[in-house]
């Protein structure tokens, strides 16, 4: 069942029908489209719209709802031919007699009195013996079952694709039938290209609210198990909690001084390498350097924004972190193999695009004409550009560090492979500390119960690491305002 196909024939009669409405109009003008409110396009494009919008649309309702009908159906008919002689037999030798638990004197199997767990069992066997990768082991009846399955799937496949390529029709030849010389295609069009915009933003927003909700809920939780002042103000990280009476390190710590502590001193070191290389070599670009130099720094710049993070991690780790080490070691200073300066460092490098690409996008955006004033009043260059260039580009160099900033404190890999995992509370840069994000996803990594502390954690952490980046946007805001008012 490829949907993928029932939307290239949605769209391909969708085109055909844009050529057939434009035509249409040419015709009904008489060859004169200035009589005609709208160009023949916009009547093209009302036909398009009116053939694939209704379709799309049953069909973005038909792909979530049928394989729930489906399995329904095939369990009805489980239900219904399970009491039939050799049915209930098979399956008590089947395996899946032990995935439901079921004793040898079962004479019958009711649906509605298997646990959560079964049910949900039953329901992947027979997706997976209809799609063939289930093994060996099941009841013929199983597999009649999900042949069952597999049929009306296919069915509802063939008519959802004869309803859709009907509904494409009806709807392209009730457009086409509206078509006339004073039909106001245009306004048509457009209302629907902004429906199809409040649409999309509609989403966004919804996106991040439940994005938001879902960190809210789940820390909620956290906090009902673990003090939220415990979280906030504890000195010490060490979410390990007992899985069997008696263990070791039974009762964990959730004080996440030392992960917030981590971050904001990687973040900052990243900061103090990417703001300043970033921000001189787009004055340079934008200012001083020749068309042709400018056209071949600027990209191999930004080369180092597609670097895979995880290749910064392995510079990092075998290389940067090992000269800082061998560096403090001939200068009488103990470096920590992972050392924040280390991952500070390296992540700075990988944001200097951000920044460099960012400014010089802005410097570059500022009038002219506010240079030659400067130039006519007789300032320098240097002059002009402390002056007059950066405060009037100030707003949009903030935008680009603040990016700068929530990219270095949403960073993982390089930490993960150049700091390392010690939550240690220090601002000794020499010293190993981890990040917010590397516990995150220490927390959800590997086989442990969701509803655990240790677990729950993680969704407290990103629900901080959401009011961080929060703060920040409000605070860049509050200077790009300030400064808006100051220089337009």
């Amino acid at each position: 069942m490829n949907i993928l196909l029932v939307i290239g024939v949605i769209l391909v009669l969708a085109l055909v029908g844009f050529f057939l409405g434009r035509q249409r109009a040419v015709v009904k003008s008489g060859g004169e489209s200035r009589s005609l409110h709208s160009l023949p396009g916009y009547h093209g494009h009302f036909v398009a719209l009116w053939a694939a919008v209704p379709s799309l649309i049953l069909l973005a309702l038909w792909v979530p709802f049928e394989p729930v009908l489906a399995m329904n159906a095939a369990l009805d008919y489980f239900q219904a031919h399970i009491s039939e002689p050799g049915n209930m037999e098979e399956i008590r030798q089947s395996k899946l007699s032990l995935l439901l638990g079921l004793s040898q004197e079962a004479t019958t199997i009711k649906l509605d009195e298997l646990s959560t767990d079964q049910f949900q069992l039953l329901q992947t066997e027979i997706r997976n013996m209809a799609s063939g990768t289930a093994s060996a082991g099941h009841a013929a009846f199983i597999q009649e079952v999900a042949d069952y399955y597999s049929s009306y799937r296919q069915t509802s496949y063939y008519l959802m694709f004869a309803a859709c390529v009907g509904l494409t029709g009806a709807g392209a030849g009730f457009a086409w039938s509206r078509i006339a010389p004073g039909m106001r295609a245009r306004n048509h069009v457009e209302q629907a290209v902004k429906w199809f915009m409040i649409i999309c933003s509609t989403v966004a927003i919804l996106t991040t609210l439940g994005i938001v909700l879902s960190l809210l809920f789940e820390a909620l939780r956290f906090f009902a198990k673990i003090p939220i002042t415990e979280f906030l103000f504890g000195l010490h990280w060490s979410p390990q909690i007992a899985i069997r009476e008696g263990q070791v390190a039974s009762e964990g710590t959730f004080g996440a001084v030392p992960l917030f502590t981590g971050t904001l001193l990687i973040s900052f070191i990243a900061m103090c390498v990417a703001v300043p290389i970033g921000l001189l070599s787009a004055i340079y670009m934008a200012e001083y350097a020749h068309a042709r130099v400018r056209a071949v720094v600027k990209p191999l710049l930004e080369i180092l924004a597609g670097i895979p993070t995880v290749v910064y991690g392995f510079f990092a780790a075998l290389t940067v972190a090992p000269f800082f080490r061998d560096l403090g070691n001939s200068i009488g200073l103990d470096v920590s193999s992972e050392s924040a300066l280390a991952a500070g460092s390296v992540m700075g490098i990988m944001i200097i695009p951000f920044v460099s690409s960012l400014s010089d996008d802005v410097i570059t955006a500022v009038p002219q004409s506010m240079r030659e004033g400067s130039f006519g009043l007789g300032a320098t260059r240097s002059e002009t550009i402390r002056r007059v260039i950066l405060p009037a580009a100030l707003p949009g160099i903030i935008g680009g560090v603040l990016l700068a900033v929530s990219r270095a404190i949403g960073e993982t890999m390089i930490v993960v492979m150049a700091a390392g995992l010690g939550s240690n509370l220090t601002a000794n840069p020499l010293e190993a500390v981890t990040t917010v994000t590397v516990q995150i996803v220490t927390l959800l990594v590997g086989d442990q119960e969701f509803d655990s502390p240790k677990t729950l954690a993680a969704f407290a952490l990103g629900l901080m690491l959401f009011v961080m980046t929060l703060v920040l946007n409000i605070i860049a805001l509050h200077v790009v305002r300030r400064y808006r008012e100051q220089y337009e």
